[in-house]
This record gives structure tokens, C-alpha cells and sequence, in this order.
């Protein structure tokens, strides 16, 4: 995708953003960028994150070696709970290199948050979501982009 055309398309996505509504009692835009691995969501969630000011949180921060498909109960309670209460939530992030929890990272209750990763717009979190965005990618380039990134033994 040419620049202009990738511009167009975060002016629409952006657009739509701010036209979306907040679920009740939601006082933060909620949006999830979801997508099967190497589908170009990182890269998608930080160019629409500078284009509309906003936070983003990864899943990634929030699975884990031992925790690898049931992490998202953490960022329920810890990120969306408090999000969707005005309230600042505080997480850890977990270090994939270190095996453990890291730093912690605080989140403003206001504006718009991105939550990226796959599985970010899993049913059980839409009672939070304003918008949810899925970035589709022919398999054969997800491949070549994970194996890129990650090496021959992911």
C-alpha cells in the first residue's frame, strides 16, 4: 500500500473512531485492533495511535510462557474494569526474555486506548469496546513476517 492509500485508510479508520459510541458507562473510546500473528497490527496500531493521540496496551503485555491463550481475565480486570469505571488502570507488563513481569504502566482513563493483539475483540471484552478493527493478511505473508521476527523456532 502506497502512502497516500495507507493515509486515506487511517483518515477513514479514524473517522470512524470518532463517530463511534461508547458503550454505557464507558467513559474511555475503547478500540480493538485484532488479526491472526504477523498480520500487521503493531505497525497499524501505532500509525492510527499517533494519528488520533492515543494510548495503546498489547496483549502480548499480558500472555505469557505459562500463560500463552488465557491471559486476557488479567487485562479484564486490571486495564478494561478500571477503564470503563474512569479509572486509571495499572498493569505489568510481562517480559517475554525474562520470563517474568516487568515494569509497571499506568493508563489515563481519558481519550481513546488501543488494545492490539490478537484476540483483542474476543466477546468477552465488547461490553467495553466502542470499535473493533480486524487486519487481514493472506497467510503466506504472516508467515514470512513472524518468521522474520520471531525465527525459525516460533
Amino acid at each position: 500500500m502506497n502512502s497516500r492509500a495507507g493515509d486515506a485508510a487511517l483518515d477513514k479508520v479514524a473517522a470512524g473512531i470518532g463517530a463511534a459510541t461508547r458503550p454505557p458507562g464507558v467513559a474511555t473510546t475503547i478500540v480493538a485492533i485484532d488479526g491472526f500473528g504477523g498480520a500487521g497490527k503493531s505497525t497499524f496500531a501505532d500509525a492510527l495511535a499517533s494519528r488520533l493521540r492515543a494510548q495503546v496496551i498489547h496483549t502480548d503485555d499480558f500472555a505469557s510462557w505459562d500463560v500463552p491463550l488465557e491471559w486476557w481475565p488479567r487485562l479484564l480486570d486490571e486495564v478494561l474494569v478500571p477503564l470503563g469505571n474512569a479509572e486509571p488502570p495499572r498493569f505489568r507488563r510481562y517480559d517475554w526474555d525474562s520470563r517474568a513481569l516487568a515494569e509497571w504502566h499506568t493508563v489515563e482513563p481519558s481519550g481513546i486506548v488501543l488494545i492490539e493483539g490478537v484476540s483483542s475483540s474476543r466477546v468477552e471484552f465488547s461490553a467495553y469496546l466502542s470499535y473493533a478493527i480486524w487486519i487481514d493478511t493472506p497467510r503466506d505473508e504472516r508467515l514470512r513476517r513472524g518468521l522474520e521476527r520471531d525465527g525459525p523456532d516460533a
